[in-house]
């Protein structure tokens, strides 16, 4: 059904187009009618775990936010150590972090999934696992010969796999964490 407007005093008038959006940090502004909307992932801290924001303030890019976030990949050959994910804390306080991960053997064709969860403590200088994080692994045959490491080196927090000898894993990880100082 067409709606052509012959009189804008009677009929179906139409809808007035949103000339700005105002998000968590800044306004985007469409060009042309056009907003660009992205969904990205941050490191940064936000309680919500998700924010929006206009990038830069009054473009027309509108970012939504998965905030909170760490990701990464390595490679292993033989029983060598990889660094999957490297987190940074920029302030004092305490992370509890959680990683996904997947390792797929590009040797035998084996695959392996695992979650490990603990908590690390910042002191502005230094990073400080709590206590060891616990691992629930699901490893496919000879894959319970890998293993997963969280160590703290300085102030970073170090995601490690461990792979085992003649074979070649792809690891893949995400983490989430949640933080609370003083």
């Amino acid at each position: 059904m067409s709606q052509i407007i012959k009189n804008l005093l009677s009929g179906p008038v139409p809808p007035a187009v949103p000339t700005s959006f105002v998000t968590d940090d800044g306004t985007a502004a469409p060009a042309l009618n056009i907003l660009n909307v992205n969904g990205i992932d941050s490191t940064e801290n936000n309680e919500n775990g998700i924010l929006t924001r206009a990038n830069p303030n009054l473009s027309d890019n509108l970012e939504i936010v998965i905030t909170n976030r760490v990701q990464g990949t390595a490679l292993t050959v033989g029983a060598a150590t990889s660094t999957i994910i490297t987190f940074i804390p920029t302030v004092v306080g305490v992370y509890a972090i959680e990683y996904r991960i997947a390792a797929f053997n590009t040797t035998s064709t084996l695959g392996s999934g695992a979650s490990v969860f603990g908590a690390i403590r910042y002191d502005g200088v230094n990073s400080t696992v709590c206590d060891p994080f616990d691992e629930i692994s699901n490893d496919e045959g000879a894959m319970s010969n890998i293993d997963i490491a969280v160590i703290a080196s300085g102030a970073s927090v170090l995601l490690q796999g461990i792979g085992y000898a003649g074979q070649t894993i792809n690891w893949g990880a995400v983490g989430l964490y949640t933080f609370v100082g003083a």
